[in-house]
């Protein structure tokens, strides 16, 4: 028996002096407020305090808090968000929430020892909590205020679009009391682990399961359990990753059998001695010659692993490229990039009555409902998904991890179940960033306007189709850049190896293209002899100009993105040249880039439907279907939603996404939220304010409250009262209600790519100023300043999160992150940015109103990380003279790169 205090009140427990405290607290106490995402004390997530002292619960066996005081984030602000939480929710320091709690404890720890810390100070002590959403920035500046005023007051009615209004959701994220996917266990669950294979490539076969099951007290199912049809996929017309293998494993950690039972029982399991022989086959990956510095990938010459081709050709690029004045070409290789959320994949299920119910961490879960059903072998209306707050997804979270195979064991035993991935797991089965190789060639002519640019690229897909045929069809659309050039031959083809499966994440391949083309824009500027940021500013795209895709937009905003950039250009060309007059082994450097990034799917159908309704006793409740991970969809839809009402949005009672409760809002990808659920959001308060105004007989500036089940309308002096308890109800629960549909005008693209693929674009443009130690090769961020058009800025407060999350991202693409399949397995081999590596980030948000876009919106989230990498590039060229030619710029890749300029 081990006691000790845990948040002010006697604990025992009776467990073995050696369990992890994590474990005692989440499992033994049900304290799930600490997070656990990598039991290797490599994110911090599960911070609490020990006698004052923050710690990692994961590596704190319990025998060492035994007469000890264990404070977790339960503890804090019992009566209610503290002083520190408050500042959290007002800086909007919490996106997806996984870490808050983490944050917050470690936080808590400095503030008790030093009450007036410095930047340096908070960036220390929270240096051993990662987070993959907010780049720190905020995380830091509410620890530096936890003592400021509390929040600001909440809009009024029509005024809450574009003010900073705290995320809706906040207060569980900063408390501690989100659910994540492990942080719900049903009673009696099953605890299931798959059997994964150690092999990219590999023949199988079963010995006596049902012997081993039996000797381990255990349930074991494959593939030949599967009812339904056992493939998946996030495009029907591609679909072909099964649930699990049949005979042939064709990635390393594809599951090929599953093991159910307790939870004690499967952890004991030695899984070396589970029943299965394996043939490994030569597979095929990523190779390296000996005499040939370029990588090569072997599917490049094999057509048979080509999964799809997209192309946009527009004039006669080749001819162009002839004749220009100034032409420059280049290469980029780049690699596998892991999502690293902090939430590794994790859900349960379970059957109530004739309905299979799945709850896990998700960004899809009508998709979600679909493809399980279809695994499963039940009619749709059989399958619910309830989706479990999503600690981070990126784009991973749209591919299904647990969804088919806890449903399937709780389909076959009738029992609930549970599956939480462990970090190594999830990072050898959960999806990465398409590895690239890529060519192109651009010219100008002697003024500096673009003429012509040929693009080649090669996107290694993995082993099944998961988003590749997005990315196939993506890049050649937006590998221009936001630019004007007359021909152009863009293609990409997505293509399949051994490797581990590619989806989508954060630019669907976009990123990788515009590392390249950016880099390419720096060096034709210099051949022509123009400033880099004139350059672009002369090629930028403009209203009523065609785009590589025939598209003339309206709303277009990139000129004013670069124009806001011009100051900090040109006062960092002056630092920069200043630092540099002297001998010294750092030089600085500075870099620019441009983004655009087409919100929705690419010439298809893109629909999101949105339902709000008042219930008789006075509560508005919008059923909001648009996962939110992290980016704010629950917020910014509300507010809009709101004052399209004219109701303030804090009257507005979120439904959070459920297939039983809330129609479908489609993906949460391409940042499409915005604009599309936005719209739909829009749309259905207006439908509901229009019968609003028809019942009280009042015209379209009416003014309305709400209060006590009693709705008020005021139309000069005219005054109408609505008893909402003598109206009927009609459907769903309401005595009034509106359900509305929007879907993105597109059209689709012909042979050449030519066509209208997205009805709203976004734009951006940032600056880097780096410092590049020739000695060492390592390079130092100092600051980038980024300006987006975000056309009309809903929300502030998480619009300025977004840019620096996404910021944070595209450092860590360009110099640090490199997965390596079968090797890369944490989140301490696998790096990326903490609070010591981010610089400052200076957010200009831009509005050039869409004429589409819901109240002028466009999207944000996927845009921020494209012009990152480049950006950083370019700013290392522009100090050192070296091109890089291979992502992440590492230590030893920048030097070498220096070197070849030298020589």
């Amino acid at each position: 028996m081990i006691s000790f205090d845990l948040n002010g009140q006697p604990r025992s427990v009776d467990v073995p002096l050696g369990r992890r405290l994590s474990q005692v607290l989440r499992e033994d106490l049900h304290l799930r407020g600490t997070k656990v995402c990598c039991d290797a004390g490599d994110c911090g997530a599960c911070t609490v305090l020990v006698d004052g002292a923050a710690v990692c619960a994961c590596l704190t066996p319990v025998a060492r808090v035994a007469a000890r005081k264990v404070e977790t984030i339960e503890g804090v602000g019992v009566a209610g968000p503290s002083a520190l939480q408050k500042a959290f929710l007002r800086h909007g320091a919490a996106q997806c929430g996984i870490c808050s709690p983490g944050m917050v404890m470690a936080a808590e720890a400095l503030l008790r020892s030093n009450s007036t810390p410095d930047r340096d100070d908070v960036e220390t002590a929270l240096g051993g909590v990662l987070c993959r959403c907010t780049g720190y920035a905020k995380i830091i500046d509410a620890v530096l205020d936890a003592a400021g005023s509390g929040a600001g007051p909440e809009p009024e009615a029509g005024a809450a679009v574009g003010a900073r209004v705290e995320r809706l959701d906040g207060v569980a994220k900063v408390m501690g009391r989100e659910a994540f996917g492990a942080d719900v266990v049903p009673d009696g669950a099953l605890y299931v682990r798959a059997v994964r294979s150690p092999y990219a490539s590999a023949r199988f076969a079963f010995g006596d399961l049902e012997a081993w099951a039996a000797a381990q007290g255990v349930r074991v199912f494959t593939a030949q359990d599967i009812p339904g049809v056992n493939c998946f996929g996030v495009i029907e017309r591609f679909a072909d990753q099964p649930a699990l293998a049949e005979e042939t494993a064709r990635m390393v950690g594809e599951a090929v059998a599953l093991v159910a039972g307790p939870k004690a029982v499967v952890e004991a399991l030695e899984w070396d001695a589970f029943p299965v022989a394996w043939e490994a086959l030569a597979p095929v990956l990523e190779t390296r010659s000996a005499t040939d510095p370029e990588v090569k990938l072997l599917h490049a010459a094999r057509k048979d692993n080509q999964l799809i081709a997209g192309v946009v050709r527009r004039g006669d690029a080749k001819a162009a490229l002839d004749m220009a004045a100034h032409v420059v070409e280049g290469t980029l290789r780049t690699g596998h990039v892991e999502h690293a959320y902090i939430e590794p994949e994790a859900g349960a299920a379970w059957m109530e009555g004739e309905v299979l119910n799945i709850r896990a961490c998700t960004q899809a879960p009508v998709l979600d409902q679909e493809s399980a059903a279809k695994v499963l072998g039940l009619p749709k209306e059989r399958v619910r998904i309830r989706p479990a707050a999503t600690g981070g997804g990126f784009g991973a979270k749209l591919d299904l991890s647990v969804q088919p195979l806890v449903g399937l064991v709780t389909l076959l035993t009738g029992q609930p179940s549970v599956m939480v991935y462990s970090r190594p797991e999830s990072m050898a089965a959960s999806t990465k960033r398409h590895p690239a190789e890529m060519t192109a060639k651009i010219g100008a002519d002697a003024d500096g306007r673009l003429v012509g640019m040929a693009f080649d690229g090669a996107f290694d897909t993995g082993a099944y189709a998961s988003w590749g045929p997005t990315v196939a069809v993506r890049v050649p659309v937006h590998a221009s850049g936001p630019y004007v050039i007359p021909n152009y031959d863009a293609e990409a083809r997505a293509v399949h190896t051994n490797g581990p499966v590619a989806g989508a994440f954060r630019g669907f391949g976009v990123p990788q293209a515009a590392a390249l083309q950016e880099q390419l824009f720096d060096q034709l500027a210099d051949q022509v002899g123009m400033d880099r940021l004139a350059f672009r500013r002369l090629n930028a795209l403009s209203d009523g100009v065609p785009t590589v895709c025939g598209q003339e937009l309206a709303g277009v905003g990139i000129g004013a993105c670069l124009e806001a950039l011009q100051p900090r250009w040109d006062a960092a060309l002056i630092e920069a040249a200043g630092a540099n007059a002297s001998p010294r082994k750092t030089l600085r450097g500075v870099g620019v880039a441009s983004c655009w990034y087409g919100c929705g799917n690419t010439a298809l159908p893109n629909p999101s439907i949105m339902r709000i309704g008042i219930t008789s006793d006075g509560q508005i409740c919008l059923h909001q279907g648009a996962m939110d991970i992290g980016q704010g969809a629950n917020t910014v839809i509300a507010q809009m939603a709101a004052d399209a009402l004219g109701m303030p949005v804090h009257q507005i009672t979120l439904i959070d996404a459920d297939t039983a409760v809330t129609p479908d809002c489609g993906k949460t990808s391409a940042s499409r939220q915005t604009v599309v659920s936005g719209k739909a959001a829009v749309l259905a308060a207006q439908s509901l304010r229009a019968q609003i105004l028809q019942l009280g007989n009042m015209g379209a500036a009416a003014e309305m409250s709400l209060s006590g089940g009693v709705l008020s309308l005021r139309d000069g002096a005219a005054r109408r009262d609505i008893a909402l308890r003598d109206l009927p109800e009609i459907a769903h629960g309401y005595v009034l209600w509106a359900e509305e549909t929007y879907d993105p005008p597109t059209e689709a693209l012909d042979e050449n790519g030519q066509g209208a693929p997205y009805a709203v674009y976004g734009y951006g443009a940032q600056l880097a100023e780096v410092e590049v130690d020739v000695a060492l090769g390592t390079v130092k961020v100092l600051r980038i300043t980024a300006a987006h058009d975000l056309g009309k800025v809903i929300n502030p407060l998480l619009a300025e999160g977004q840019i620096e999350g996404g910021i944070a991202q595209g450092l860590g693409m360009a110099l640090m992150e490199e997965f390596h399949p079968g090797k890369t397995e944490n989140l301490h081999d696998y790096l990326i940015p903490t609070t010591g590596d981010m610089p400052e980030v200076v957010s200009h948000l831009i509005e050039i109103p869409d004429p589409e876009g819901p109240m002028g919106a466009k999207g944000l989230g996927e845009h921020v990380l494209i012009p990152t990498a480049p950006a950083i590039l370019n700013a290392i060229r522009h100090a050192t003279g070296a091109v890089l030619a291979q992502l992440p710029a590492r230590p030893d890749r920048v030097l070498a790169a220096i070197k070849a300029v030298m020589s």
